[in-house]
């Protein structure tokens, strides 16, 4: 029922959008600004001294990230994102976080030197290299590709993929993931009985 819904606002949205080009939809403004969100939240990330504030930007990465996959049609992706990365990987870096008792800020600061004014020389000409090419590109794709994207994303079809054409590689990956657990098990065992 949602799917169905979501195809016919899809397709009603492929022509409103082929009629006006430069129309503005509710989905690309979400895309945006969910865009914007998730780059600001990296930026104020990576910028900030105190770690757990750095863990809070970073959760909320996860979520507009997130929030991106599900204006993508990636509804699986999107889900997972948030559960294994804003959850559990998060609570992870805040163990962390707390086992390492960092206290004193003032001595996690560096120094500006010659590599760090390359590499955000380096980073600018980049971004200057992806506005000018975002600026300039033109993509006419059919609406037949956005209907089939529609599709790809859910839970459904990522199950029958891999359970037909990846079956193999999916078994290979339950098996290793279970000989590094029996390993770790083994390691943190003091004594084997």
């Amino acid at each position: 029922m949602v799917g169905d819904t979501l195809t016919m606002l899809f397709r009603t949205v492929a022509t409103t959008s082929n009629q006006y080009p430069h129309s503005v939809t509710l989905e690309s403004f979400l895309f945006y600004f969910l865009a914007i969100i998730s780059v600001g939240s990296a930026l104020m990330m990576v910028t900030r001294r105190n770690a757990v504030i750095a863990a809070l930007y970073l959760i909320l990465n996860f979520f507009a990230l997130g929030g991106l996959y599900l204006t993508l049609h990636a509804q699986f992706i999107a889900f997972i994102q948030i559960l294994v990365y804003a959850g559990a990987i998060m609570v992870l870096f805040l163990f962390v976080i707390m086992l390492l008792n960092l206290g004193d800020v003032t001595r996690l600061g560096e120094k500006i030197s010659y590599s760090k004014i390359i590499a955000a020389g380096l980073s600018f000409g980049l971004l200057m290299e992806l506005i000018y090419v975002l600026g300039y590109a033109r993509v006419n794709m059919p609406a037949a590709h956005f209907e089939k994207s529609v599709d790809i994303g859910t839970v459904e079809n990522i199950g029958r993929e891999l359970f037909t054409t990846f079956l193999f590689p999916f078994e290979v990956t339950s098996i290793l993931l279970l000989a590094a657990i029996v390993g770790a098990v083994i390691l943190a065992k003091k004594k084997l009985i």
